[in-house]
């Protein structure tokens, strides 16, 4: 039985019969490029060398998300890039930033740059009438599944982020499920998100990763029991009549459900590998640099960006007139080493010039860190390190408090689960590494793990 590595940092043992996923090792992330990439071309099966990118703001409200969403949507597009900028929300700001009426469908707002506001009203119809063709294929329902009427579906809670999830991979195509049936149609360099807030924002961004211990589950029962055996058959037929319309049909057509469930594991696997890339995602924090809450708000969210699965790849901060210089040294001191730079303040009462803004040299900055220079890799913090000769993890946790943290070990001493910022992150230890933990202690906004 394990014991408590101290009294405010909490280690935990389940019930002898709980099951963790470890996730497969991703290959190493490859290395940034001068400029964003281009978005892929040709066969969406197989590795992308140039893959669209996504691209999002983490930040307390009101903080100026949607500014910098703007802001950087304008940006890419003005490099030539083909930019997407997708909002979620009822909120009109983006409206009146671009000067343009935004629909549920992708509008041309200028030169590079379309928009599209996200309903989930309307994202419902199209999944559902899928499923329809599918079921009208194999009979699953025998018709009851025809009957329902899509424009009478309400939405209900957490049904945003679900539907939000499978629009933004339409686009961006990271599970590539849905990518090569928009081969031709929607297709961008860049897309922007602004979502509904960020704590619906980073439980998109580890959807994939936390999916697939519910898919394990779901397969165990669908494999190992008589109910599962029963009706898991005809419902995984239905899943994959459905995913076949957004493919070529050769790819799927008769196979067996072990093959079904494997494929659905590649592509959760693919989806949280992604996030992990600098040139498939990148993620900034957002932050008003006089409100000490938003700076508090921030840091919390890199890490829970972390415990998600992804690295935030910077700051920004939309500058005061009468912020003290030692102010603002202090604040990029407290975000170090991520790179820190300002958009400029937008003026009100007209929508905003765009071209003088961009083409500004107080823009210059922003201009820089949305360019994603090589050099940036070298300051992002490794969220986690291993050292085999002193036994110990070392997991990078900013915005946390050792009493904020929770240990589990589960059997084996393979891995271990953390657990902070209403996320769960399951860590594969090395073999050299594997056994209890001894002890635990915070230096320098990480938590350093001493195995035995």
């Amino acid at each position: 039985m394990a014991s408590s590595v101290s009294s405010s940092l909490h280690l935990l043992k389940p019930s002898s019969n709980s099951i963790l996923l470890c996730p497969s090792r991703t290959t190493n992330p490859r290395r940034r490029s001068q400029a964003p990439v281009k978005a892929a071309s040709g066969d969406s099966n197989g590795p992308a060398s140039n893959p669209t990118k996504l691209l999002t703001f983490l930040g307390k409200g009101g903080s100026g998300k949607t500014t910098a969403a703007v802001f950087a949507a304008q940006n890419y597009a003005m490099t030539g890039l083909r930019t997407c900028l997708v909002i979620h929300g009822q909120d009109p700001t983006a409206d009146w930033l671009l000067n343009c009426k935004i629909g549920s469908s992708p509008v041309v707002c200028n030169d590079n740059l379309s928009a599209i506001r996200l309903q989930t009203t309307k994202m419902l119809l199209e999944p559902l009438n899928q499923l329809k063709q599918a079921d009208a294929h194999l009979n699953v329902t025998q018709g009851v599944l025809e009957g329902v009427v899509g424009e009478e579906l309400g939405v209900l809670p957490g049904m945003d982020s679900l539907f939000s999830a499978l629009a933004l991979e339409r686009f961006a195509g990271f599970l590539r499920i849905m990518a090569q049936k928009n081969q031709h149609k929607d297709k961008f360099d860049i897309i922007v998100y602004d979502g509904v807030s960020t704590e619906e924002t980073l439980r998109m961004i580890g959807v994939s990763s936390k999916a697939r211990l519910y898919l394990k589950y779901f397969r165990s029962l669908a494999e190992k029991t008589d109910f599962g055996r029963l009706a898991g058959p005809s419902l995984l037929r239905l899943v994959d009549e459905a995913i076949i319309m957004n493919r070529d049909r050769t790819q799927f057509n008769g196979r067996m459900s072990a093959e079904i469930w494997d494929s659905l594991e590649q592509f959760l696997e693919r989806g949280s590998s992604a996030v992990s890339e600098p040139n498939r995602f990148g993620c900034f924090l957002m932050i008003n640099p006089k409100n000490q809450l938003s700076l508090h708000t921030a840091l919390r969210y890199w890490g829970c960006a972390i415990q998600a699965g992804t690295q935030v790849s910077g700051v920004f901060g939309i500058p005061l007139p009468d912020s003290p210089v030692k102010s603002m040294e202090k604040v990029k001191k407290e975000f170090s080493p991520l790179p820190f730079a300002f958009i400029p303040h937008l003026p009100s009462g007209s929508p905003p010039d765009w071209n003088a803004i961009i083409s500004s040299s107080a823009s210059a900055d922003a201009r820089n860190l949305l360019s994603f220079p090589a050099s940036q890799g070298k300051s992002m913090m490794p969220s986690i390190q291993f050292d085999a000769a002193r036994k110990t993890v070392t997991l990078f946790m900013p915005g946390f408090d050792k009493s904020e943290i929770k240990l589990y070990q589960y059997r084996g001493r393979s891995e271990l689960l953390v657990e902070a910022g209403d996320q769960r992150r399951v860590i594969c230890l090395p073999p050299k590494i594997q056994g209890k933990v001894e002890g635990a202690k915070f230096m320098e906004r990480s938590l350093v793990i001493t195995m035995r």
